[in-house]
This record gives C-alpha cells, structure tokens and sequence, in this order.
C-alpha cells in the first residue's frame, strides 16, 4: 500500500506594494508634457502682436488671460501630441525619455490632462476676451493634434508646411483678442511666424534625420535628398524676410524695417552657410542654424514690440 505523502503547507508570502511615485517627478512629468520651451517661444510672437494691435500695451487683464489661456491652449496641444505620438516616441532617442515612454504617467492621465487643459483655456478665451479669439484658439489645438499630429506628420514630407498654421496661431490670437478682428498686418506677421518654421524645423529634422527614419516619419530630409532640402531651406528664408519686410509698411515704424533688414540678412547667410556645407560635404551643424532661426524670430519680435511703444 501506497500511503499518499501530505501536500506541503503553503504559507502566503508578503503581497507586493506599487512602488509609490515620488509627487514631485510626476508634477515635473506633466509640466514636461506642456514642453515649456515652446510655449515660450509661442508667447514670443504672441506679446508683441497684442501691443501692435493695441497701438501701445494692451488691458492688462486682456494681456493675462491671452498670456495664461495661450500658457494652456500650447500646453494642451503639446500633451495631446505626446498621447498621440506615444507609439513613436520610444523609438526616437530624442524623445524616449517624455513621461510616456518612461511609463512615469499612463496614458488615460496624459489624455485627461490635455483635454482639460484644453477645455480651460478656450473657455478662458471665450470668456474674457471674445468668440473669434476663443474659435481660433479650438482650432490650433485641434488643428495640431488631429490634422497635423495624428494625420499629416505621419504620411506626407510636407508635414511641416501644412502643420505650420499652428505655431504661427499665436499671432492672430493675440491680435484678435485685442481688436476682435484681423487686420492685414496682422496677417503678414502670421506670414513671417509661417515661413520661418520651415527652415527652424529642417535644421532640427536634419539633426535627427535617423531618429525620424527610424520612427517611419517621412520628414522632408528622411525622404528627400539634400538639395531638395537645401532649395527649401534657401526659399522659406527668403520668404520669412519678405514677409517681415513687407509688414513693414502696414502699419511699422523705420525701426522695425531696419531691424527685420538686418537681421533678415543675417538669417540668410546662415541658412546659406548650412546649404554650403552640404555642397562641400562638410559637416553640417544644423544646430547653428536651427538656434539662429529663435534669435532673427527673438529679434523681429522684440523690434515689433519697441515699435508699438514709439
């Protein structure tokens, strides 16, 4: 006989805790979901456009409520971009360390954050300033999370172009949310911001051409060859100094045509200089270029804004 041996008493072991997140790297992760360096160069343009329309400085509470709505309305399309391109991201070494990849926020939070971030500062905008202001401020969200984002970004080399519309928005906010209208003026400042994200943003692209390719984002310098790039680099400059000298006589002073001369020349010999480099097959530093482009835009603004006050 057989005597069946008695089954080992299993005594339950310590059940694992979640790792508690530290309150303050999750409060840095959603400040870096806003990606606060764009929204500074948004609030840029969108200052001196409001004192340009305003003919001096505007109401300061019309100047508040468009400093903190933009602050949201940027935030809220930046963090629904990271919802978004949450698949590409891990991929890409420049964006592999965003909350997403890092798992340091779960997606849901990441949409539910963008879409109340959104919702605030349209509201804010309609409530405080006027409907046109508020209407273009819903539509540069929606426009670069769900045309340029989530559609054209991933299927056309000429993302860039069309997606150009929303960083340029900030300009006809500002100015709308002054005047409840759109002047011609201030349409050529829209121009400028316009065209000059296109060599901004192929000198980045070019930087990080592998980390596109490697994501499958057709970025015009992924699938396109240099001199293409080099011939579109060299044309939207061209383009976002005439626009800033064309402004000129809208509605500004010789300061500003001056400075937008200066600095538009300066601009293009550095878009040159990166196009010679790629002649000679020398190394490009894109970078150069990518960091003038903030400066000329730094320069044009603050000179739009000095202008206003005279």
């Amino acid at each position: 006989m057989v005597t069946e041996r008695p089954s080992p008493t299993l005594v339950p072991g310590p059940v694992p805790v979640p790792a508690r997140r530290d309150p303050r790297a999750v409060l840095r992760a959603y400040v870096a979901l806003t990606k606060p360096r764009i929204i500074e160069l948004l609030l840029v343009t969108t200052v001196p456009a409001m004192m340009l329309a305003a003919g001096g400085i505007p109401p300061v509470g019309t100047m508040v409520v468009v400093l903190v709505g933009g602050t949201l309305a940027a935030g809220a399309a930046n963090a629904l971009n990271c919802y978004i391109d949450r698949d590409i991201d891990q991929l890409m070494r420049r964006t592999k360390r965003r909350p997403l990849p890092t798992h340091t926020l779960d997606p849901r939070s990441v949409l539910v954050f963008g879409l109340v971030l959104a919702v605030v500062s349209v509201g804010l905008m309609a409530g405080f300033t006027n409907w046109l202001a508020a209407a273009l401020t819903a539509a540069a969200i929606a426009y670069y999370d769900l045309v340029y984002t989530l559609w054209l970004k991933r299927t056309t080399p000429q993302n860039t172009f069309w997606g150009g519309a929303c960083g340029a928005a900030p300009v006809l906010i500002g100015w709308a949310a002054v005047t409840g209208g759109l002047s011609p003026l201030a349409w050529a400042l829209f121009a400028v911001v316009f065209f000059w994200q296109m060599p901004h943003f192929y000198a980045l692209a070019i930087k990080y051409k592998d980390d596109y390719a490697r994501a499958g984002i057709p970025m015009l310098p992924v699938v396109r060859s240099a001199a293409r790039v080099n011939r579109e680099i060299v044309l939207f400059t061209w383009l976002t100094v005439a626009a800033s000298v064309a402004a000129w006589p809208l509605g500004l002073g010789p300061l500003y045509g001056v400075t937008a001369i200066v600095s538009g020349v300066f601009f293009l010999l550095e878009s040159y200089r990166l196009v010679g480099r790629s002649k000679r097959g020398e190394p490009l530093k894109p970078m150069r270029l990518f960091h003038w482009s903030i400066t000329y835009l730094t320069i044009v603004s603050v000179a739009v804004a000095v202008d206003a006050l005279l």
